[in-house]
C-alpha cells in the first residue's frame, strides 16, 4: 500500500517517549505510530459492538415480544 506523508508537532518528552517505547518493540517511530493509530481504530470499532450486543442482550425480552414470531401484526401508516 502507498505511504502519504503525516507530519505532526509533539512536545520533546512526548518525541522521547515515542522513541523510547518503539526501540524497546524493536521497530521505527513511525511503524509504532502506525500501530498505535491502527489499535485505536480498532478499540473504537469494537466497542461500538461490544455495547451493542449489551444492548442487544439488555433488552432482548423487549425486542422479541416487539419484533418475535408471536408479536402482533402492525399496520404501516
Amino acid at each position: 500500500m502507498p505511504k502519504t506523508q503525516l507530519n505532526v508537532r509533539v512536545d520533546e518528552a512526548t518525541a522521547r517517549a515515542a522513541r523510547e517505547r518503539a526501540l524497546a518493540r524493536g521497530m521505527s517511530v513511525n511503524r509504532y505510530i502506525e500501530e498505535l493509530v491502527r489499535q485505536d481504530a480498532g478499540e473504537a470499532g469494537r466497542t461500538f459492538v461490544d455495547s451493542a450486543a449489551d444492548f442487544m442482550k439488555q433488552y432482548e425480552a423487549v425486542f422479541a415480544e416487539e419484533f418475535g414470531p408471536e408479536a402482533p401484526e402492525r399496520t404501516r401508516p
